[in-house]
């Protein structure tokens, strides 16, 4: 009998989760305000106070840590795998600071055999040409990437788009340095980052012309699906360069929203196109910026920016 009521009950809360689109609500007050204790072993309603579960099972740790040095003291594993390592991060690492478990010093003898097995341990990390080039290439994007400052996901899905490259043998003929800025500036644009090309060509060691190129190679060759870049993506980060209020950024894209309804975007730099709008924008909420200064933030030139602030403003219909 008891089984059978905890099947109902299990039952019962499944059809609940379906019916609200998979999100539990609570039996009394009909909430999904719910929430776990500190431990982890009670559900409790945040609105009525009735406890949904208790005595569930904790899969966490059994010991506490209040820093990140007594979290890493005690953990007993590893760090994750990751594809911005060659090896995933699956290799044995030999520490160099020479002292045993207890932290005591090692002796003349001891460190040189640590010293000679650190040496090996490195040798056949990378055993081959190719783990060699591979580790070159993923050093060149986390070193692009941080000079970007763009976050941790982007790197990831970089890491895996130049492994794709060079599992389909796409590497052949091309520099490493272009692969991988090419695979950096993609996975730039699949993750919703706006960096322009010509950022991405300041961080890398290859030209512009080449970094364009090689990246539309990989996105037709790999089948990379790439949205149209919204130029509202960098108004943002361009004001706040510039220093412009918050009243200039939605005039800002006020006026992108307008002008793109007009097909005035087809063809035209997203970044030139946000620089003009925020110059526009600059001179109607009277916060005047000179063109210099948009462009220098936007790595336009001037000319850019005033061809599409005169297009901008006769398709929003304004007079200088």
């Amino acid at each position: 009998m008891e089984r059978l009521r905890r099947q109902g009950e299990r039952d019962e809360s499944e059809d609940q989760k379906e019916e609200t689109g998979g999100r539990r609500r609570c039996p009394e007050c009909d909430s999904v305000e719910l929430v776990k204790s500190a431990d982890e072993t009670e559900l409790t309603c945040e609105d009525c106070g009735v406890i949904l579960e208790e005595e569930t099972i904790d899969r966490g740790p059994e010991w506490r840590a209040f820093n990140s040095q007594e979290r890493q003291s005690k953990s007993r594993v590893g760090a994750p795998t990751t594809n911005t390592m060659h090896d995933k991060g699956l290799t044995t690492t030999i520490d160099w600071k020479d002292r045993d478990a207890y932290g005591n010093s090692l002796s003349s003898k001891k460190r040189n055999q640590m010293h000679r097995l650190r040496k090996w341990q490195q040798r056949l990390r990378t055993k081959d040409a190719g783990e060699r080039n591979l580790q070159f290439a993923l050093g060149e994007i986390d070193r692009m990437a941080s000079g970007l400052g763009v976050p941790r996901s982007v790197r990831e899905v970089a890491c895996v788009i130049y492994r794709r490259a060079l599992n389909e043998d796409m590497i052949r003929g091309r520099s490493i340095e272009g692969t991988s800025t090419a695979a950096l500036y993609a996975a730039c644009r699949k993750e919703g980052i706006p960096r322009s090309l010509a950022e991405v060509a300041e961080v890398s060691r290859v030209e512009r012309k080449e970094i364009g190129r090689t990246y539309r190679y990989l996105s037709q060759e790999l089948g990379l699906e790439m949205r149209p870049v919204d130029p509202k993506q960098y108004v943002p980060r361009f004001c706040s360069e510039i220093g412009l209020s918050e009243e200039v950024e939605a005039k800002t894209n006020e006026i992108i929203e307008t002008t793109v309804e007009q097909g005035l975007l087809s063809g035209k730099s997203p970044t030139g196109y946000a620089a003009a709008a925020i110059y526009a924008a600059s001179l109607l909420c009277n916060e005047k910026k000179t063109q210099r200064e948009v462009a220098d933030a936007a790595q336009v030139t001037e000319v850019t920016i005033r061809n599409r602030y005169q297009e901008q403003i006769e398709a929003m219909g304004l007079r200088e």
